[in-house]
């Protein structure tokens, strides 16, 4: 069924909405991880001494070179954002969740931010906790420069939610006139900073059994073994059609959920901080299996598994429409491929045939348990492309990452893959691209639609358009139109290849019309609203933001 279809229950359209503005608001941290990662992989990979020594690269790369210099900055970069990453949270999240005047939402979270931690630091000073041993080793840490507790992104999310909700109560409150200087929104940092001395001293009593039950969590998770690894990737795949893998997923990469480790002297919690930790030490010989389980598993469904899908689809396809629906798989899967972001093929096939979509999240499950059980030990930063591959794999060496594993793994997913998928779209005769009767592809685009308009089909709700009128609409206005019209939007964001809308009457919004726009789908929840447009998605928001700035 089409997702767009579905009429949730009130409360679980509002549930839907809110965990989707949540999501939404962890993709800005969330994506400064790729270069982040992208100058620590390549600053420590070749700055690391049994390398170069391996290589014979002294004189090139050696201690005291230029480039040695140069690479050792790099890597300082890309470190100093993996160490402040609870900070870059608590203003992103701000930042995501702010309804109007952001800014002051992310400066008042970076203020409730200092003002939290400063609260805790100063209490376990006055008790003495720091040197009586009563917490859990590495229940201290150096926060931005305080020492506090350990909370690591929690802390920075609790912030961040937090703030949002303040500013979004308080930044258009108006105070009697003798105090009035101080309303609107520079009330926002001043009730922020209030109430996150509480918060501060709160967490002080409360987030050391937090943490003892995170601990208890994270060890559960570990000893799930093979079978927890399985349905940790079986459920990370199934919730991509609704937006809500960043708020699944998180925990594990960022928090003590997906394990602690000593790493330098240092205790770091979180899979991807325990990877990253790693990559930066230059102690390390084999990088954390039990760390990499949550991430090596993206590999050989992302670079073998759906070109093998896209392959069985073009295959499928009508000998006349080949050529069409060739060029529309085959820059699907080079997306999939080479940065990790799968949505473009995984929506061209979800919306016809959910059992497809099934099956693939079923087998990505069992990836990860195939790349935990040959110990493959290759993070990533964002997604598991082959960028990644070869920053966090290749270059880190066999040896460290048993990458190669991931080869044969991903030719026998490639291989499935084209056989299951070739078998049930012919076996069930599922209408994917170039199987269509009616010439119109399910990858939708603009020139689909303006196709369709001229074999005179009609726009469910809308008077029929002149080939020039479709011409000649923006794809920004077709939007605001789809969503049904300014006043009708709420909110309006962006992940990394979807619009992320809150409308005020769900009525309103016009399928159709979004897909006309070239969007590959329309997913609904109450007064949630996502609109699949693949990676370009970040271009289209800040058009549709000037468009909607113009009155």
């Amino acid at each position: 069924m089409n997702a767009s279809t579905t009429k949730p229950a009130r409360g679980e359209g509002r549930l839907f909405g809110v965990l989707q503005r949540v999501g939404r608001s962890f993709m800005l941290p969330i994506a400064l991880l790729p270069i982040a990662g992208l100058l620590l992989g390549v600053g420590s990979s070749l700055t690391n001494a049994a390398m170069i020594e391996s290589y014979g690269l002294e004189n090139i790369l050696g201690e005291g070179t230029i480039l040695n210099s140069i690479l050792t900055v790099l890597s300082a970069v890309g470190s100093i954002i993996f160490d402040n990453l609870p900070i870059i949270f608590a203003m992103g999240v701000a930042l995501g969740m702010a309804e109007s005047e952001k800014a002051t939402a992310t400066l008042s979270a970076a203020i409730a931010f200092f003002v939290m931690h400063a609260t805790v630091s100063t209490l376990l000073d006055l008790t003495g906790k720091i040197s009586d041993g009563s917490l859990h080793e590495g229940s201290i840490a150096e926060v931005v420069g305080i020492t506090s507790l350990q909370m690591g992104v929690f802390g920075g999310i609790i912030v961040g939610l937090g703030v949002a909700v303040l500013h979004n109560k308080f930044y258009k409150i108006k105070l009697p006139t003798v105090i009035s200087f101080f309303g609107g929104t520079r009330f926002v940092p001043i009730i922020s900073t209030v109430v996150y001395v509480g918060v501060g001293a709160l967490m002080f009593f409360i987030w050391p059994f937090i943490q003892e039950g995170i601990f208890g969590l994270g060890n559960l998770v570990l000893n799930s073994g093979y079978v927890g690894t399985a349905v940790y990737g079986f459920i990370e795949r199934i919730l991509i059609p609704f937006g809500l893998h960043h708020v699944f997923y998180l925990p594990f990469w960022q928090t003590g959920v997906g394990g602690s480790a000593m790493v330098d002297g240092t205790l770091i919690m979180g899979a991807q901080n325990i990877f990253f930790a790693e990559l930066a030490s230059p102690a390390t010989e084999v990088f954390s299996v039990s760390a990499t389980r949550f991430m090596s598993g993206k590999f050989p469904f992302m670079i073998f598994g759906l070109p093998g899908a896209a392959l069985a689809m073009y295959t499928c396809a009508k000998k006349e429409k080949r050529k069409v629906a060739g060029g529309l798989l085959l820059s699907a899967s080079l997306t999939a491929m080479l940065t990790g972001i799968t949505e473009p093929i995984e929506f061209t096939f979800l919306f016809v045939a959910p059992a497809l979509y099934l099956f693939h999240s079923l087998f990505a499950g069992l990836s990860y348990m195939f790349t935990h059980l040959f110990r493959v030990g290759v993070g990533m930063t964002f997604s598991g492309g082959i960028i990644d591959l070869l920053l966090f794999g290749v270059l880190q060496g066999n040896e460290k990452t048993r990458w190669i594993a991931i080869i044969p793994i991903g030719i026998g997913y490639f291989l499935v893959y084209f056989l299951l998928f070739r078998f049930m779209i012919r076996k069930f005769d599922y209408v994917t691209p170039g199987r269509e009767d009616d010439g119109e592809t399910k990858l939708y685009t603009r020139a689909d639609y303006n196709e369709k308009k001229r074999k005179g089909a009609e726009v469910a709700g809308e008077p029929e358009m002149s080939d020039a009128a479709v011409g000649l609409e923006s794809t920004s206005s077709l939007i605001v139109r789809g969503l049904g019209g300014r006043e009708n939007i709420r909110d309006l964001d962006c992940c990394a290849t979807r619009l992320r809308v809150t409308v005020k009457n769900p009525d309103l919004v016009t399928d159709s019309l979004l897909k006309m726009s070239g969007a590959a789908g329309v997913i609904r929840r109450g007064n949630g609203v996502q609109v699949v447009y693949g990676p370009q998605v970040s271009v289209i928001k800040s058009e549709l933001d000037d468009f909607l700035a113009k009155k």
